[in-house]
């Protein structure tokens, strides 16, 4: 039957003419292609998803474990921030970025590197601090998904925290040097302050 289609196909291709050729071809291309985008889409959006990253142990019992009942999991306005939220860039250029390095990770799970709690908190630090420099790099970029300068009312905040962020501007410093531990136990050695875009100082 495939046979009989493909020279039936060649049969109507000898006496067609070379537009309607590559009109259907073009069509045929852009259909396929539009599938595999939605493909694409709907696996980018999946991953995102806070159930697919915990959905290995050393995510959920670690990580995970540390997050539940921070200020970013629940607080007084019931606005929630979820893995993705945090470690994955929402503008499609640096989302595809972070989800080809991403992809390179899991070969930490296949081999096993972080698969016991002891492991993991022995590649704590080293662990942090890529997301550290990676969030320096960017200027914080995930945490200014939601918490945007313009948005922020000085007014509301403690004298204390004013003056801070006055000074971190002027500095020129980000969101993470002051405001890493916070959804996560905050691992022994340099914080992310002390990092000049992953050197130590």
């Amino acid at each position: 039957m495939i046979k009989q289609a493909w020279q039936s196909l060649r049969e109507r291709c000898e006496t067609c003419a070379r537009t309607t050729l590559v009109t259907g071809t073009t069509l045929l291309a852009l259909a396929v292609g539009g599938v595999l985008m939605a493909g694409g889409a709907a696996g980018l959006a999946w991953t995102n998803q806070e159930k697919f990253c915990i959905s290995c142990h050393e995510m959920r019992e670690n990580v995970y474990a540390e997050y539940k009942d921070t200020i970013h999991d629940k607080n007084r306005t019931g606005v929630r921030a979820i893995c993705s939220d945090c470690h994955v860039p929402r503008e499609p250029g640096p989302m595809l970025i972070r989800k080809v390095e991403a992809s390179f990770e899991l070969w930490g799970k296949l081999t096993g590197v972080i698969d016991t709690k002891e492991k993991f908190e022995k590649r704590r630090y080293e662990l942090a601090k890529r997301v550290w420099t990676r969030m320096k790099e960017t200027d914080s970029l995930e945490c200014r998904n939601c918490h945007t300068e313009v948005a922020m009312k000085a007014e509301l905040q403690s004298q204390r925290a004013r003056n801070s962020h006055e000074k971190a501007k002027a500095r020129g410093t980000t969101c993470i040097d002051c405001h890493s531990g916070i959804a996560h136990k905050e691992p022994d050695g340099p914080g992310p302050d002390e990092l000049a875009l992953g050197k130590e100082k």
